[in-house]
């Protein structure tokens, strides 16, 4: 009964995340290293996305499974799947560095005598690798329907609620809901197709 409720694809077959998900809540580390090949990708691009800086995202990414890790016990499948829960968890996680980092700025600018760090240039593997994942990201992007790129859109790179999105879409917040889940699904299937 447990394992029905974490599979996305049906009641019969059991989605990889269906059998890892509770090995991950008994500690077993082969069950989260499985996840973090699985997700740390599809993870690191929302991530970028939303920071657009590299190593930042990186460090993100690291803090939103180390957080799976210790708190996996948050994760109620009877609310939705397993992926759209860590992608809204990275999405938060990201969200609060960028507050942090815009409070940081406000306070740098307050004290003008201090020098500015350092900016090491990244590596030229490391740069071709994410405009390359950027590049298959916006490609997926594009091919959603209007309706779920926008809502996709407001939801993670805008930060707003579903509710707001809703009311500034002016569409019913269950159309809202579904636009956002099959996006994301569709966004999935077309990353892990790529993988």
């Amino acid at each position: 009964m447990l394992l029905a409720a974490f599979t996305s694809t049906g009641p019969r077959e059991v989605s990889p995340d269906a059998t890892l998900v509770p090995r991950l809540l008994q500690k077993d580390v082969s069950a989260f290293e499985q996840l973090y090949d699985r997700h740390s990708r599809l993870v690191y691009g929302l991530v970028l996305r939303i920071l657009q800086q590299a190593s930042i995202s990186e460090e993100v990414v690291q803090e939103v499974f180390l957080q799976l890790w210790r708190n996996a016990d948050q994760y109620d499948p009877s609310r939705g799947p397993f992926v759209p829960w860590l992608c809204t968890m990275a999405r938060n996680r990201a969200l609060d560095r960028l507050r942090l980092k815009s409070e940081r700025q406000r306070r740098r600018e307050d004290q003008p005598d201090e020098l500015p760090s350092a900016v090491v240039a990244p590596e030229y593997e490391k740069v071709l690798d994410d405009k390359r994942r950027a590049e298959r990201v916006r490609a997926l992007m594009a091919s959603l329907s209007p309706q779920q790129k926008k809502a996709i859109e407001l939801a993670y790179f805008e930060g707003l609620s579903h509710s707001e999105i809703a009311a500034a879409l002016e569409e019913p917040l269950g159309t809202v809901k579904s636009w956002i889940r099959n996006g994301l699904l569709r966004l999935k299937e077309g990353l892990q197709a790529t993988s």
